[in-house]
């Protein structure tokens, strides 16, 4: 019983008190998380323009068919029909391809619920003073009976030795 007692007051204790630490833990592992995917991102970006500009210094043609798209300016080709895209329809695509990578991710690293009710202190300290109950219940009641140090017989009187210096 000591074990179990003290096993659980002791977790107690040491979870109100490192309660801090374990939030940040479980934000900075997201948050990392959200960094080496904005890596990847950013490579696969890197290596899109990579080939891009390959392909621009093997085939100038492509620059100039790029220049109008690139720079917002008329095309001079006449026999390419171009479609005319109004401000609304831009809008439109452009809310529609900004939401997709603002959607928060379900991985499922989240924080723990439980760990997230824990840390709101009027249960962090009924918790707390819970763990401590616990520990000390657990020395008190189920800690190693203590031995007598001396003992008396109360049958025989008899006085102890005295020693050879009191007289």
């Amino acid at each position: 019983m000591f074990i179990v007692f003290f096993s659980i007051g002791a977790a107690v204790l040491s979870a109100t008190v490192l309660c801090d630490d374990l939030l940040d833990y479980f934000h900075n592992r997201n948050l990392l998380k959200q960094a080496e995917a904005n890596l990847k991102k950013l490579e696969t970006l890197d290596a899109d323009y990579d080939a891009l500009l390959g392909q621009l210094e093997g085939n100038p043609k492509e620059l100039a068919r790029l220049a109008p798209a690139t720079l917002g300016i008329e095309p001079n080709d006449p026999n390419t029909a171009y479609p005319r895209a109004s401000a609304d329809k831009l809008a439109a695509a452009r809310c529609a391809l900004s939401e997709e990578p603002n959607r928060p991710s379900d991985d499922g690293e989240a924080v723990p619920r439980g760990l997230c009710l824990c840390c709101q202190w009027p249960r962090r300290h009924i918790l707390f003073f819970s763990g401590a109950a616990l520990v000390l219940i657990s020395f008190i009641f189920f800690g190693p009976a203590r031995k007598p140090t001396h003992s008396i017989d109360i049958t025989t009187k008899t006085e102890p030795p005295k020693s050879p210096q009191s007289g």
